[in-house]
């Protein structure tokens, strides 16, 4: 329930962050929040489903995450600017990145999912880093480079939402886990 329940928020953060993109104003900024607040609460979930293959490493996953969401709000409400944006996808990169790494470790969920959620984060580091240190190269890459971000997270969106975990390998690997915890 838990996955399906993450794959549900990924989606929201979809719909609402293509609403945000096209309607301009009120009614964007309002998208805007409410996608943030979605990719927040997958993030959470998500957390806690990978936990149990490295609780470090999906944290520091997490981490990044809530700091992006925390720059995409506050550069919602105050309008800091392009600068803010790209470093914002810097740390949805750098998120997207450490789950997929944690999904290739996984035994519950397809490795396929893990390596385009791996070419996910390496595509939104890229877009990141090329718009802060050449915007105009930034911008030609841009609509090429969207794409492996699209869809590494789209990839897992589905599969949560379709297929959720497997749980007996979930419950297996979270049991593992525990004993090894100090």
């Amino acid at each position: 329930m838990r996955a399906r329940t993450a794959g549900f928020f990924w989606l929201m953060t979809f719909l609402f962050g293509v609403v945000a993109m096209k309607v301009p104003g009120g009614t964007g900024n309002a998208a805007n929040l409410a996608a943030t607040a979605c990719y927040a609460a997958a993030t959470l979930l998500v957390y806690d489903l990978l936990k149990p293959v490295n609780r470090n490493v999906s944290l520091l996953a997490a981490l990044f995450s809530l700091t992006g969401c925390t720059l995409a709000v506050l550069n919602g409400l105050f309008r800091l600017g392009p600068l803010t944006s790209n470093v914002t996808f810097l740390f949805f990169g750098l998120h997207c990145f450490l789950v997929g790494f944690l999904i290739l470790g996984s035994t519950f969920l397809p490795r396929i999912v893990g390596a385009l959620m791996v070419f996910a984060g390496l595509g939104w580091l890229t877009m990141s880093l090329a718009n802060l240190l050449s915007p105009p190269f930034g911008r030609s890459l841009s609509p090429y480079i969207m794409f492996p971000g699209m869809l590494g997270e789209a990839s897992l969106t589905l599969w949560l939402l379709v297929f959720g975990v497997n749980v007996p390998r979930w419950k297996e690997q979270a049991a593992r886990a525990a004993k090894e915890r100090p």
